[in-house]
């Protein structure tokens, strides 16, 4: 763009990109104003089951756009759950902290519960804290506890920090379990406590200012 001479400041072209601003003031692009990046903003959504986080499917199915209301900023989805997991989803406006929130480096810990169909111990639910490694993908340190069993069917509370592509559900089917249903109650300090499927709320600024400090 600078190559091209569509950058300029206060009405000089810009030539070089080794150049340093202290303002965006008097900054043009194609002749328009470049304005400040909106204030970064972060809101808690409970992602409904039977829905994609997706802008639009080519097969029609609902989207979590679909189900969030009108009148919002243009949100994305930090990270994404599967068609059929519900609970929280973070969206937010800002890239930058998206792709933070996502890196596994950044640590960030995501808590699920599974209501699953099948037998296991607490020792081998203990043993993922080791990691996995299923059809050659190695799966990182899972803190997974037995809360309570009826019968056959139990929930299982998994923590962790990868967040590979269906993770939980295909760890407790390598221990021979089935997830009949999976939700996210947790990312981070955010939690899903109090909202209802379909509900979103905005995370307050100052919450938001002390989380992304303690990322840093």
């Amino acid at each position: 763009m600078i190559a091209d001479g569509r950058i300029a400041i206060n009405g000089e072209k810009v030539t070089t990109p080794a150049t340093l601003l202290e303002t965006l003031e008097g900054v043009t692009y194609d002749g328009r104003p470049v304005r400040a990046a909106a204030a970064t903003r972060l809101y808690r959504f409970y992602k409904p089951q039977g829905t994609l986080t997706a802008a639009n499917d080519p097969k029609g199915r609902a989207t979590i756009y679909d189900r969030l209301p009108k009148g919002l900023p243009r949100l994305m989805p930090v990270g994404r759950l599967d068609y059929m997991t519900e609970g929280l989803l973070l969206l937010t406006n800002d890239g930058e902290l998206k792709r933070q929130l996502e890196l596994p480096r950044t640590g960030v810990v995501r808590t699920y519960r599974a209501r699953a169909f099948g037998t296991v111990t607490q020792n081998q639910l203990e043993a993922l804290a080791e990691g996995a490694t299923i059809e050659g993908i190695h799966y990182g340190s899972i803190n997974a506890n037995l809360e309570r069993r009826t019968g056959r069917n139990c929930w299982i509370e998994m923590s962790l920090t990868e967040g590979k592509n269906r993770e939980v559900r295909r760890v407790l089917a390598h221990l021979g379990l089935q997830v009949s249903r999976l939700i996210r109650t947790a990312y981070g300090p955010f939690r899903v406590g109090g909202l209802d499927p379909g509900n979103i709320d905005e995370i307050d600024s100052d919450e938001l200012a002390e989380f992304r400090r303690s990322l840093k």
